[in-house]
Order: structure tokens, then C-alpha cells, then sequence
């Protein structure tokens, strides 16, 4: 089950990644109330795209996480890795599939419409930003424990 835990978390950290190519051009102006206009065309582009204008597509990403996380449950059932690496990896991969589910999702389309003002998009986007950083890190700790300490 290891090879389908890492592949579905490796899948993850590559969409995550796509994400923060654009969130990066937030962080850059971490000291401005508000985001330049072109930032905000530009992020809030991409969440557009990526979310609204890309389905059926863009339901793969949670076919994944669903995926991944049965791969981590089932892994724990049959013991095929060290219980606390199971658990540590279900906990990481939870966290992230919920923070993303609750909060990043819904902020990245409603960034996506575009129809608040420039001080909301703003913190949508920094929260967007905020959010995929937990993510990735969370999900990299799964590849690093699984790969490392999975039988």
C-alpha cells in the first residue's frame, strides 16, 4: 500500500506546487494593505481556471485526496507499514484534505468570481497562500515518513 499512499501524496504535492507557482506573487507583498491590481488578476485567474472553468477535471484532485487517504486506512488495516507511520500519515493527509475541503477551496473560488472588493481578494489570497504552504508541508511529511520508515 506504500506505492499507492506515496503516489497519491506525490500527486498532491504536485498540484500543490502548481498552486504556490502562483501564490508566490502574493508573498511578495506581504507589507501591502492591499494587493496590486495585476497580482490579483493573476491569482485570482488562475483559481478561476483552476476551480470553476476546469470541471469535470478539476474533481480528480478530490478523488485523489479520497484515494489517498483509503490507501493510509487501508496501509493501517492490513499493517503493512508501522502502525505509527499509518497514523502519522492519515493525521498529516486529514489535516491537509480538511483545511483544503473547509477553507481553501471555497476562498479560491470565491477569488476566483472576483466579486468582493480589492481588501477581500486580498485576504483571500494571502489566506490561499497560507493554507497551501500547511498543505504542502503536511504532505511532504507524508512522503518523507512513508518513504522513509514504511516496510
Amino acid at each position: 500500500m506504500t506505492a499507492f499512499v506515496t503516489a497519491g501524496a506525490g500527486f498532491l504535492l504536485a498540484v500543490l506546487w502548481f498552486d504556490l507557482m502562483f501564490d508566490v506573487q502574493v508573498a511578495r507583498h506581504r507589507r501591502s494593505r492591499e494587493l496590486p491590481e495585476e497580482v490579483l488578476a493573476s491569482v485570482a485567474g488562475y483559481y478561476r481556471r483552476v476551480t470553476t472553468e476546469a470541471r469535470p477535471m478539476n474533481r480528480l484532485i478530490a478523488v485523489v485526496m479520497l484515494a489517498t487517504i483509503v490507501a493510509i486506512i487501508v496501509q493501517l488495516a492490513r499493517a503493512d507499514a508501522s502502525t505509527w507511520v499509518s497514523v502519522v500519515s492519515l493525521a498529516l493527509t486529514g489535516a491537509a484534505v480538511m483545511l483544503a475541503a473547509t477553507n481553501t477551496v471555497p476562498s479560491a473560488v470565491r477569488l476566483g468570481a472576483r466579486n468582493d472588493g480589492a481588501e477581500v481578494q486580498t485576504r483571500l489570497a494571502r489566506a490561499i497562500l497560507r493554507d497551501h504552504v500547511l498543505c504542502a508541508a503536511a504532505i511532504a511529511a507524508v512522503l518523507v515518513v512513508q518513504l522513509s520508515f514504511a516496510a
